[in-house]
C-alpha cells in the first residue's frame, strides 16, 4: 500500500514539473521573439549649394516649330551649362555625369534636361505653360527669378508661337524626384520644386505627400527624403493657402510615380 501510494505521489509531482516546464519556455519564447521596427519617412533640408547669383537667362525663344535657343549669362560665378557642380561629391545625391544643365518643363510633364543652350523639342498645338530654369549637376534648381522663365504660350497646327505670355497666377512645378533611382541613390532622395508669383511663408505652403506621409513645407529650398522603402511611390506636391486649402491655381497639384530599386551589382 505504501509503495503504491509513494508511486501515486512520484506520478503526479512528475507531471506537474513538466506542466511548468511547457509554460516557461512558452513564455520565454514570446519575450525573445524580435519585434518589428517600421522605417518612417523623413525630410529635412539638404545643405547649403553653390549660389550663382547672378546665373541668368537672357533669352529663351522657340523657333520655326521645334527648336528652343536659350541665352544664358553664368555671372561673374562662372555657371556653365555642362561642368560639374563643384560640390556634385560632397552632395550624397544622383547626380548627372554630363553636369550642369537646363530643366524644362512643358505643363504638368516630367522635366526634360537639356545641356546644351539650343536643341530641338516639339510642342504640340494648343495652349501650355512652360518653365525653363537654371541647374545644377545634381539638379537643383537656382531659385532666383532671373534664372528662370515661366511663360503661357499658344502653338498653332503648323508648330509656330501664336502668343508668348507672362504669367501672373501663382504656380507651383514639381522637379524631382524623378525616375528610378538604385543602390546608393536611394538613400538621399532630393525633393526640389519650382514657385512661380508666390512666396512660401504664413499665406502659402506646399504640402508633400510622400509613401504615406505629409509634410508642410513654409520655405523655399531643396529637401532630402530619407528613409523611402524600395518599391514604387507616388510623390504629390500641393501648393495650399493659409487654410490648408488647395490653390485654385493652373496644374495644382501634380504628381510623379518614381521607384527605388536595390543595386544588384553591389550585393
Amino acid at each position: 500500500m505504501r509503495t503504491f501510494i509513494l508511486l501515486a505521489f512520484l506520478a503526479i509531482f512528475s507531471v506537474a514539473c513538466g506542466g511548468g516546464t511547457e509554460t516557461t519556455d512558452s513564455t520565454t519564447e514570446e519575450m525573445e521573439a524580435p519585434a518589428v521596427v517600421e522605417t518612417k519617412v523623413t525630410i529635412s533640408p539638404m545643405p547649403a549649394s553653390p549660389d550663382f547669383p547672378d546665373a541668368a537667362i537672357k533669352t529663351m525663344d522657340y523657333n520655326n516649330g521645334n527648336q528652343f535657343v536659350f541665352t544664358i549669362d553664368g555671372g561673374k560665378d562662372g555657371y556653365e551649362l555642362g561642368a560639374q557642380t563643384n560640390d556634385a561629391e560632397q552632395k550624397m545625391c544622383a547626380n548627372s555625369a554630363k553636369g550642369q544643365h537646363i530643366h524644362l518643363i512643358l505643363d504638368n510633364e516630367p522635366y526634360v534636361a537639356k545641356y546644351e543652350a539650343q536643341f530641338d523639342y516639339t510642342i504640340s498645338e494648343g495652349e501650355h505653360y512652360v518653365l525653363a530654369f537654371l541647374s545644377r549637376s545634381y539638379h537643383e534648381s537656382i531659385k532666383h527669378a532671373e534664372a528662370s522663365r515661366v511663360t503661357k504660350t499658344t502653338i498653332d497646327k503648323t508648330g509656330k508661337t501664336t502668343s508668348w505670355e507672362p504669367v501672373t497666377e501663382p504656380m507651383l512645378f514639381y522637379s524631382r524626384p524623378k525616375g528610378t533611382y538604385t543602390g546608393k541613390d536611394t538613400e538621399n532622395l532630393m525633393l526640389d520644386f519650382y514657385l512661380a508669383n508666390v512666396t512660401l511663408g504664413d499665406d502659402y505652403k506646399v504640402k508633400a505627400e510622400v509613401a504615406g506621409e505629409t509634410f508642410m513645407i513654409d520655405t523655399w529650398q531643396p529637401y532630402f527624403l530619407k528613409g523611402m522603402p524600395m518599391g514604387e511611390h507616388t510623390v504629390t506636391l500641393t501648393l495650399v493657402d493659409a487654410e490648408g486649402k488647395t490653390v485654385d491655381t493652373p496644374l495644382n497639384p501634380v504628381s510623379r510615380t518614381i521607384t527605388l530599386a536595390e543595386d544588384k551589382a553591389e550585393e
